[in-house]
């Protein structure tokens, strides 16, 4: 009897489109909770590229780690995004993709971003989902262990593509971990008076900045 009640639910889901694509949809968003892309695709033959570069300053000591990553977001979820049934409204659509970055020196790593990288497409069925680049971001820890500090900076898209340059200072002491806070996300700030002022005088910092390439 069990047998046959799996048989007609798998008969079931094969011969009924939405109750796949329902199925394929909840697939879809354990993956995103995961960290995953869901159904968003990658642009196959992206152009519009921009080099991300990571200058550091004063650092306490070597990142054995050091990862970049470029945010991407639908921009009319509204339109195109997932309905949540219990709500009505649309789920955000966002993707974080990996960007390799190459150390040119003790304190220079760079790395290729591309604007273009998410496939526009229709992935729920109800219109063209559009994506846009929202920034980029890197993560540094001292050798990768467990518990270590990640030291966090994140560079705006319009800044990014302007050619800014964001510097963050960061307190050296929670290298290579903060015993009373393990795992800690450090992510320093623009504006060095806001430390105390007797850690004003030791700080590193973490400099992002983005330079299109010419085709």
């Amino acid at each position: 009897m069990k047998f046959t009640q799996c048989l007609a639910l798998l008969l079931l889901t094969a011969c009924n489109p939405e109750i796949a694509m329902n199925q394929e949809h909840a697939a879809a968003e354990a993956d995103v909770a995961n960290g995953g892309r869901g159904l968003a695709k990658l642009n196959p033959a992206p152009r519009k590229a921009y080099e991300l570069t990571l200058q550091l300053k004063d650092a306490p000591g070597p990142f054995a780690v050091v990862s970049g990553v470029a945010q991407y977001d639908v921009v009319n979820e509204d339109q195109c995004g997932h309905i949540e049934p219990a709500t009505g409204t649309a789920s955000r659509i966002t993707s974080q993709e990996d960007v390799v970055l190459h150390k040119v020196s003790d304190t220079e790593y760079r790395g290729m971003v591309y604007l273009d990288l998410m496939q526009d497409e229709d992935y729920y069925g109800r219109g063209m989902c559009r994506w846009e680049f929202t920034g980029a971001g890197v993560m540094l820890k001292a050798t990768g262990a467990e518990g270590e500090t990640r030291f966090l900076s994140f560079i705006e898209a319009d800044r990014f593509m302007k050619g800014d340059v964001l510097t963050r200072y960061y307190v050296p002491r929670h290298y290579p971990r903060s015993e009373k806070l393990p795992d800690f996300g450090a992510s320093g700030t623009e504006d060095p008076s806001k430390y105390r002022p007797e850690l004003q005088g030791d700080l590193f910092t973490a400099s992002l900045s983005g330079s299109e390439v010419q085709p």
